[in-house]
C-alpha cells in the first residue's frame, strides 16, 4: 500500500458525511506478489476498483432515500462501497463482497474512517459455488456488466443469493448488456423496470445510463 497515491474526499447523503481513500485516480498499481495477477486481473484493470465511479455515485444516493427496513442487503462488486459504507452509517444489515483481493483492506479502512461498526466482507468469484453468503432481501450493485460473459455469470450469481422474495437494484452506465441481464432475471422470475436518474446535479457530467431494479 505505500506505493499507491491515495486520495481523501467526502461524499454527502443530506446531514450525512461518507469519508473515503480512495486511490488517487485509475493509474496507480502496486501489486508486487502478483496475487491479483493469478486472479486474473491485469496492471490496466487493477485500478478499476480503487475510485469512485458515477454510477457509484448514482446508486449511493438512490439507496440514501430507500426504506431498506430491516431488510438483508448485499452489495456485489463493491469497489470502494460506497453504498455499503452509507448503509452501514444508518445501521442497515449490510454485506459486500468484490473479487478484487484489496478491496476488503480498503473497506476496513474506511470503515474505521467514518468510525462505524465493520461491514460484513467476502471476496468472491461469480462463477464460485461455494460461498458462505447466504440469501438476502435485497441485492445492489454499479456498472458491474462489461463483458457480454459476466451477464450469465452476474444473473446465476444473483439468483443463488436471492430469497424467493427479493429486490434488485443495479445501475448501469450504458455499456450495452442491461436488456440481455434482463432476459435472464425475468427467466428467474423477476420482473423489471429501467429508469432514468433524476437530481443528478452532484456529477459532473449528464448520466447517460439506468437505473435496473427487479423484483421477485
Amino acid at each position: 500500500m505505500t506505493n499507491l497515491r491515495l486520495r481523501y474526499q467526502t461524499v454527502e447523503f443530506g446531514k450525512t458525511d461518507i469519508h473515503l481513500c480512495t486511490l488517487r485516480d485509475n493509474q496507480e498499481f502496486n501489486d508486487p506478489a502478483g496475487i491479483a495477477e493469478k486472479l486474473g486481473i491485469s496492471s490496466a484493470t487493477w485500478p478499476i476498483f480503487g475510485i469512485i465511479w458515477p454510477s457509484s455515485l448514482v446508486l449511493a444516493h438512490y439507496i440514501s432515500d430507500y426504506d431498506t427496513g430491516i431488510k438483508r442487503i448485499l452489495e456485489i462488486g463493491c469497489g470502494m462501497a460506497l453504498t455499503s459504507l452509507m448503509l452501514n452509517k444508518k445501521h442497515a444489515d449490510i454485506t459486500a463482497t468484490d473479487y478484487h483481493p484489496e478491496v476488503g483492506k480498503f473497506l476496513l479502512r474506511n470503515t474505521v474512517l467514518n468510525q462505524d461498526k465493520p461491514i460484513a466482507y467476502q471476496q468472491t468469484d461469480w462463477a464460485s459455488h461455494d460461498d458462505s453468503l447466504g440469501l438476502f432481501d435485497m441485492i445492489i450493485g454499479s456498472d458491474l456488466l462489461y463483458e457480454d460473459e459476466h451477464v450469465e455469470l452476474l444473473a446465476n450469481f444473483i439468483n443463488e443469493h436471492a430469497k424467493p422474495h427479493c429486490e434488485m437494484i443495479l445501475v448501469d452506465p450504458g455499456r450495452g448488456n442491461k436488456n440481455k441481464l434482463t432476459n435472464k432475471m425475468i427467466e428467474f422470475g423477476f420482473t423489471s423496470v429501467h429508469l432514468k436518474p433524476i437530481h443528478t446535479e452532484y456529477l459532473i457530467n449528464p448520466f447517460k445510463g439506468h437505473i435496473l431494479k427487479f423484483v421477485r
